[in-house]
């Protein structure tokens, strides 16, 4: 983590640019019965949120295991989920970020480029890896899976020379939009 970054401030961005990049993820738009015109592009899977928070957090555990780093802590929390705008009574989705520390900057380095050459292989498309706009221009990644309607956000948070401020990796993963079961009150979602 690099001094000058708040992190609630670069994961709310990471974040604002995972949900866009979400919504590319096909092409076109489809019409569902119970909820209208969805400028989704994809039928939207019906799914319990506590299913979908499951597959979440599975599709998270993946990526961890790109990274690549079996002894390094993670950050303890939960999938987070929140309404889709394009029909908030009937649609969702789960973001679960997490960080990966407790291991040295040339690990993380490594792990970060572990995660970069294994997304590809394992059916993610890559679609930015760089320095990000962030005033320590960390090197960020964003990628789609392409199998599923799921991205990754990750960013390298090396090089600070607080003490106070960890090393790690920073990583978002968000879902497409899932559509409740019938009858399913999706106010008041965490």
């Amino acid at each position: 983590m690099k001094t000058g970054n708040h992190p609630s401030r670069v994961r709310g961005t990471a974040l604002a640019a995972l949900l866009l990049c979400l919504t590319t993820l096909a092409t076109g738009c489809s019409m569902n019965d119970t909820g209208g015109a969805d400028d989704l592009g994809y039928t939207p899977t019906t799914l319990d949120v506590e299913k979908a928070r499951t597959r979440t957090k599975e599709i998270s555990s993946q990526v961890f295991d790109m990274i690549g780093l079996p002894g390094a802590q993670t950050t303890p929390g939960g999938a987070g989920a929140s309404t889709c705008k394009e029909d908030r009574e009937h649609l969702f989705r789960i973001r679960h970020p997490w960080s990966v520390y407790d291991a040295t900057e040339e690990e993380l380095k490594q792990g970060f480029e572990r995660l970069h050459q294994a997304l590809p292989t394992k059916g993610w498309k890559v679609v930015s890896y760089g320095p990000n706009s962030s005033k320590a221009r960390s090197l960020e990644l964003t990628a789609e899976s392409e199998k599923e309607h799921f991205a990754v956000n990750a960013e390298l948070w090396v090089g600070s020379t607080d003490p106070k401020k960890k090393n790690m990796i920073v990583v978002n993963v968000v879902s497409g939009c899932f559509r409740a079961p019938e009858g399913t009150d999706l106010k008041g979602l965490y």
